[in-house]
């Protein structure tokens, strides 16, 4: 029976890797400096890799919770007793928490990156790699769709939010090319998308300035940076003192946010000093350089490539 059920489990554990292999995962996980008795947060369970490794270095009195707005992330969840699945959006960490009575944790874990199955599902529409309905939404019961946003919004907000996004220089002019396609047909698919802007971009710079375009839309439709900011002042009103928070982000503009939270305690990274001129902010930085997963990583799991890992102590 033993043998039975060590079968299950590991095609549990290749299921999960198979949805998102976890990056970083041992340098986040010793960042958060594990109390064994400690209560913790995943924001991005996923497919649950940070998770079993935190769980894996808690005693029997420690307590995990996992985060994912994505549906089919409850596939993953984790069997014990120390382990609850919270299906939302990390935003709402702090309702969350109050709701499960808990006033302080120990420390935090985000992996802000795309999950591998998001990318590789053929129906999201994450990757211009296939044909697919334009929906991109992690959440797939509520909000607009990407095709939405494409059809709907004008020019001057789609223009902000491919330069915004996506920092690209040419917003404008893919916006206004949006704009006139979608007055002749409606925009619904990646492919509809791909032939109105391909002809924009340069042959060399073309799938990178894609995936930047796709990268926009994606935070626009999931409202992740300021979703992301939510998560940091939660997470900076409950991390206990001593406490850790651990984040790992994939961009510029998310890690801009992180570090000016670790460094500063706001997203903006305006510095406050008390009455006699010392900085005032809630953490000490664990890491003044940031970690990158070394060579082996990168190769073994190349979409790891632009993650930077951040560490901070809560005061």
């Amino acid at each position: 029976m033993g043998h039975v059920n060590s079968i299950a489990a590991k095609d549990m554990v290749t299921t999960a890797n198979s949805y998102h292999v976890p990056v970083l995962l041992k340098d986040s996980v010793d960042g958060l400096n594990i109390r064994p008795d400690g209560i913790y947060v995943d924001a991005t369970f996923g497919g649950g890799g940070h998770s079993r490794e935190i769980l894996s270095r808690l005693g029997k009195d420690g307590y995990l919770y996992g985060f994912d707005q994505d549906a089919d992330a409850e596939n993953n969840i984790v069997d014990d007793a120390r382990f609850t699945f919270v299906r939302s959006n990390f935003r709402y960490l702090k309702n969350w928490m109050r709701y499960y009575g808990v006033e302080k944790i120990d420390g935090l874990l985000a992996d802000l990156g795309v999950s591998s199955h998001h990318f590789d599902d053929e129906n999201r529409g994450f990757s211009f790699r296939y044909d697919s309905p334009l929906d991109m939404r992690m959440n797939r019961r509520d909000g607009a769709t990407a095709a939405d946003i494409l059809n709907q919004y004008d020019e001057e907000r789609l223009s902000n939010v491919f330069y915004l996004y996506g920092e690209l220089k040419s917003a404008r002019r893919i916006a206004n090319a949006v704009v006139k396609a979608r007055e002749i047909a409606e925009i619904k698919t990646t492919n509809d998308f791909l032939n109105v802007v391909s002809p924009l971009f340069r042959k060399e710079r073309e799938k990178k300035d894609m995936a930047r375009l796709f990268q926009a839309l994606r935070i626009e439709v999931n409202n992740e940076m300021v979703a992301l900011k939510e998560l940091l002042f939660a997470a900076t009103e409950l991390i206990s003192s001593g406490g850790r928070l651990s984040v790992i982000t994939y961009h510029s503009l998310e890690d801009r946010i992180v570090k000016n939270v670790m460094r500063t305690g706001n997203p903006e990274g305006n510095l406050k000093q008390d009455f006699y001129g010392k900085l005032e902010t809630p953490f000490s930085l664990v890491n003044n350089k940031v970690i990158v997963p070394d060579g082996d990583e990168q190769e073994r799991n190349p979409r790891c490539r632009s993650a930077k890992l951040r560490i901070a102590e809560k005061r």
